[in-house]
């Protein structure tokens, strides 16, 4: 049977698709000219040429005490890579307190190997120094792919999945031993109503930051620009609300929608990396 309408159930037909396709791009439109008034979630963000990769805080702490512990070591930039590679794949980057049997932290590590109590291993510090330890026993672990250097440290059952994330490692490697200048931005939520604000823990944070790295002394940009992407890092947990080093600053309170994070200061800067 052939089904018939009139010209008039017709008419009104396209008139509702019309009115629902202006109201539906008008919305769209205002919620993309409408900008976030206060961030809701603390997320980073590291951000170079090569690209940009979302972080959570715990994700970016964990990044920086691994370039930082590398720094100590005076290891290359490919120990860095290798190391965050094998931390995406083990946990994601995240401290985690449990795993395979009695793998634990960031690197999955395991007591009944030798690698340590699980107290220690629970230490990021601890971990990235004992992966290093064995890491730079490897032979040509330079030279050599990424997922053969890490699987003679891990000596995982699926070793070959390291490589997947050699991309994002190179890119927060860049960020986080401070190669690439201001490319982490971290965005926390203000304090809830009547929860007066934290006081800044500059000296715990400064403390921290010794035990992964030694000497805090910016003896060059690239290492100031290191201790500047840990401390915006780890800005949350001690209290930080600014960061400034080399003319530039990262506030806590930066809009959500503001990319860059890092804008020019007129506050005279040292060499040193500046935290309140």
């Amino acid at each position: 049977m052939r089904l018939r309408f009139s010209r008039g159930v017709i008419a009104i037909a396209v008139i509702v698709v019309v009115l629902a396709v202006g109201i539906s791009v008008g919305l769209y439109n205002l919620l993309k000219k409408t900008a976030p008034l206060v961030v809701t979630e603390a997320h980073c963000l590291v951000k170079t040429d090569k690209g940009e990769l979302g972080l959570e805080p715990e994700q970016a702490q964990m990044s920086a005490t691994i370039a930082a512990v590398a720094a100590r070591r005076r290891l290359p930039e490919r120990a860095v890579v290798i190391a965050l590679a094998t931390s995406l794949q083990e946990s994601k980057l995240f401290n985690l307190k449990y795993g395979d049997r009695d793998s634990v932290g960031i690197f999955q590590q395991r007591s009944s190997q030798g690698w340590g109590s699980k107290k220690q291993l629970m230490d990021p510090v601890y971990a990235s120094n004992k992966f290093f330890a064995a890491l730079v026993k490897v032979k040509d672990y330079r030279k050599i792919p990424l997922a053969d250097a890490a699987q003679a440290v891990q000596r995982s059952a699926g070793g070959y999945a390291y490589a997947v994330h050699e991309e994002d490692a190179k890119l927060l490697a860049s960020a986080f031993t401070g190669r690439v200048p201001k490319a982490l931005h971290c965005s926390y939520p203000p304090p809830k109503a009547q929860t007066p604000q934290p006081q800044p823990r500059t000296d715990e944070a400064r403390r921290q930051l010794t035990r992964a790295l030694g000497s805090t002394a910016s003896t060059t940009e690239r290492r100031g620009w290191l201790i500047a992407s840990w401390s915006v890092a780890h800005a949350q947990k001690y209290g930080l609300r600014r960061v400034a080093y080399s003319g530039s600053a990262w506030s806590a309170s930066a809009a959500a929608s503001d990319d860059d994070g890092w804008q020019p200061t007129t506050k005279a800067t040292t060499d040193a990396v500046e935290l309140s």
